[in-house]
């Protein structure tokens, strides 16, 4: 799995980390029954993801991988 590369950039540890403390936060929050505290942490999450996404076109993330399309072979008729 490491060898692929698969979120091993700024961008995916930026939106990431900021996610994982938006959860940490509306977790905390909701155990203490705290409503407003609970959104904020929904809206770090939020900003996590806006945060990763905006990194990657910043060109902080990894280019997506584009398939080249083959071109469909044709069956050939066999000689015999």
């Amino acid at each position: 799995m490491s060898s692929s590369g698969h979120g091993h950039t700024p961008a995916a540890w930026t939106g990431v980390i900021i996610s994982f403390i938006g959860f940490c936060v509306a977790g905390a929050f909701i155990v203490l029954d705290n409503v407003p505290g609970f959104w904020a942490g929904i809206v770090l999450i939020g900003l996590g993801a806006v945060a990763g996404g905006l990194m990657r076109a910043a060109g902080l993330g990894q280019e997506p991988k584009r398939s080249a399309a083959k071109p469909a072979t044709q069956a050939q008729p066999q000689e015999g």
